[in-house]
């Protein structure tokens, strides 16, 4: 009897587990399918593995863009034909019922960037619900990089603590 109860509970521990690697494997696809969307252009592909009410944060401080909002400045890129391409290099993803969240290193346009985000398990699918793009900085660069910025940011600052203020 002893042996039984360690036989179900081994493997009602392996189906979790396979379970578990199950869900990262579809979110890899999804996210792999969402970079190969922008990379092909393919504007309803792209925002049909968001929710509805997806957030996107690039690389500038003032794009903080929700569905809508981003959907009509995306528009045009697609339209052209030439959106952007991200590849995941590396990537971890953690799961947590029907939330995930990961964080990736892509090759980019813009050399290596860090994307990051929450997917939500949407009617039986995983849907990004926020991603947040950066780009990386060695730190060895990082001086230089403060420098280009700090005028632009200075303004920045103000603006974002008027907001707050108000």
């Amino acid at each position: 009897m002893g042996n039984k109860l360690v036989f179900i509970a081994l493997f009602g521990l392996l189906c979790v587990t396979l379970s578990a690697q199950e869900q990262k494997d579809k979110i890899n696809m999804v996210l792999d399918s969402w970079h190969k969307a922008a990379a092909d252009a393919d504007f309803d592909a792209y925002f049909g593995l968001m929710t509805h009410d997806g957030v996107f944060l690039g690389t500038d401080a003032t794009e903080n863009w929700q569905n809508d909002a981003f959907r009509a400045f995306s528009k045009p890129y697609f339209d052209k034909g030439r959106a952007w391409s991200f590849t995941a290099v590396d990537r971890n993803i953690y799961v947590d019922g029907s939330v995930a969240w990961f964080d990736e290193v892509l090759d980019t346009q813009m050399k290596l960037c860090r994307g990051s985000g929450i997917l939500k398990l949407v009617d039986g699918d995983w849907k990004i619900a926020h991603y947040v793009l950066s780009i990386l900085v060695p730190n060895e660069n990082v001086d230089a990089l403060v420098k280009i910025k700090k005028q632009k940011d200075s303004l920045l600052l103000i603006d974002f603590k008027n907001k707050i203020k108000n």
